[in-house]
């Protein structure tokens, strides 16, 4: 029983070297594995204050929101042709027709 005990042993470490690099070429025949990320940057402009008679382009009016309520926010009803708009958190008398600033009230 000893011999045939010492003789499975002695087969297990000699057939352990024919094995592992069969396990280890599979590995190199596998491709490579490519992560690919895709990152989106967002630029936006952020305009730190507005200054009367500046002319607002047709995009910049675009992310306005228009003032319908003044009275709720304490501002003077808008001449005619003019409206208000509401950019961040400040309110802008703006022409209608022209885009040009005319008042500014900065809100808090």
């Amino acid at each position: 029983m000893k011999k045939l005990f010492a003789a499975l042993l002695s087969a297990s470490f000699l057939l352990s070297p024919i094995i592992a690099p069969q396990a280890s070429a599979d590995d190199l025949r596998r491709p490579p594995v490519v992560v690919q990320k895709k990152m989106i940057v967002k630029k936006t402009v952020v305009r730190p204050h507005w200054k009367k008679g500046y002319r607002v382009n047709a995009r910049e009016r675009r992310q306005f929101r228009d003032v319908n309520d003044y009275r709720r926010y304490r501002l003077a009803p808008p001449p005619r042709g003019y409206r208000w708009v509401r950019a961040d958190n400040d309110f802008l008398l703006i022409g209608v027709t022209s885009g040009v600033i005319s008042s500014i009230v900065v809100g808090r």
